[in-house]
C-alpha cells in the first residue's frame, strides 16, 4: 500500500492552519481501552482548493500499521541516533487512517491505539508529530514538523473510579524555546482547536474543570480549548474526574 498521500497530508498538517484536533479516550471497566488523536484538516484542504496535492482525483481511505512500517524501515532507522530511534519506537502500537475526498473537501487523519492500562499511553499528540518524523526519515532528511510537545510530558491514570490527565513541564529551557518558536507562527494557528473527549464506563460524579461538559447520559466528558492557548499553557487540559460508584 502506498503511504505517500498520508505523508503529504502530514506535511501540510505541520502548518496547523485552521486545524482541529480531538483527543478521544475510551475506557472500559477493567481499565483497558483505546485512545485516538483525530486531526481534521478539512478547512486546510478547502484553502488549498484544486491544487491540494494530497487528494489527486479520487477519494482516499488508507490505513497503515506502524509496527509493519517500522519493521520495513528497520535498516534505515538503525542508522539514526538512539534518541531518534526511541522516538520512532513510540509509534509501534499505533495505526493511522487517512480519509480525504476532493469533492466534499474532507480530510481527516485518525491515529489510534489500544491499551490494557492507560498508564501505557504517552502523549498522543506527540505520536502524531512523530509520525511526520518517520516521513522525514524515509526521505533521508532531518527536517521535521515543529515539535510542539518539547519540554512537556502528558500522563494518564485510571482506577478506583478516578481518572486524571496531567501535563507537566519537564524541561523549562526547551519549553521556553518552544514558546518562542510558537509566537512567530501564532497567526497560522488562529481558529484552531483541541478537544479532549473521554468516554467512561460509568456516569461522571464530578470533574475538576468547570469548563468541561457532559453528554446526556453523563458518561462522556468534553473539554474544548483554543489550540494556541493550549500550546502556551498545556495545563489547560489537566483534569481529574470522579465516577459514580
Amino acid at each position: 500500500m502506498k503511504t505517500n498521500r498520508i505523508w503529504a497530508v502530514l506535511s501540510l498538517a505541520g502548518l496547523l492552519a485552521s486545524c482541529h484536533f480531538t483527543e478521544e479516550i475510551t475506557l472500559n471497566a477493567n481499565g483497558s481501552g483505546s485512545i485516538s488523536l483525530i486531526f481534521d484538516g478539512s478547512e486546510l484542504m478547502s484553502m488549498a482548493g484544486d491544487s491540494a496535492v494530497v487528494t489527486e482525483e479520487k477519494a482516499v481511505d488508507s490505513l497503515i500499521y506502524f509496527a509493519d512500517l517500522l519493521r520495513e524501515k528497520k535498516d534505515s532507522i538503525a542508522t539514526l541516533p538512539a534518541a531518534e530511534q526511541e522516538r520512532l519506537k513510540e509509534l509501534e502500537p499505533y495505526r493511522m487512517r487517512l480519509k480525504s475526498d476532493p469533492v466534499s473537501k474532507e480530510m481527516v487523519i485518525y491515529l489510534d491505539r489500544d491499551f490494557k492500562a492507560i498508564t501505557e499511553v504517552q502523549d498522543a499528540f506527540r505520536a502524531f508529530q512523530n509520525s511526520g518524523a518517520l516521513e522525514s526519515t524515509q526521505q533521508g532528511s532531518d527536517k521535521g514538523s515543529p515539535d510542539f510537545s518539547e519540554g512537556t510530558e502528558v500522563s494518564y491514570a485510571f482506577g478506583s473510579n478516578r481518572f486524571s490527565r496531567t501535563t507537566v513541564v519537564t524541561d523549562s529551557a526547551l519549553f521556553r524555546q518552544r514558546l518562542d518558536s510558537l509566537e512567530s507562527g501564532a497567526m497560522f494557528l488562529a481558529g484552531s482547536t483541541y478537544t479532549l473527549r473521554v468516554h467512561f464506563p460509568k456516569r461522571v460524579k464530578s470533574a475538576s474543570s468547570d469548563a468541561a461538559t457532559l453528554s446526556v447520559d453523563g458518561k462522556t466528558l468534553i473539554r474544548e480549548v483554543d489550540f494556541l492557548e493550549y500550546l502556551r499553557n498545556p495545563a489547560l487540559l489537566n483534569i481529574e474526574v470522579e465516577l459514580e460508584d
